[in-house]
């Protein structure tokens, strides 16, 4: 059985919901209230999703914690 490659949360926020939504980081950042750089390290695969950005993400998009 094939292994499929690991997939950072950053890669599917940003191909899922930021870029049908046309939405940047820094616009995202704002509706969060965190900086910009935050979202673009998570986006980059630099940086993980904490607790913390995982319900401010889930507020923004509507969706539930941890998806």
């Amino acid at each position: 059985m094939a292994k499929l490659p690991n997939i950072h949360p950053g890669e599917i926020l940003y191909e899922d919901f930021m870029q049908p939504m046309a939405l940047s980081k820094n616009a995202l950042a704002k509706q969060m209230g965190v900086p910009a750089t935050r979202i673009g390290e998570i986006t980059l695969g630099r940086r993980a999703i904490t607790a913390d950005t995982d319900l401010r993400l889930a507020k923004v998009f509507g969706t539930s914690e941890g998806y």
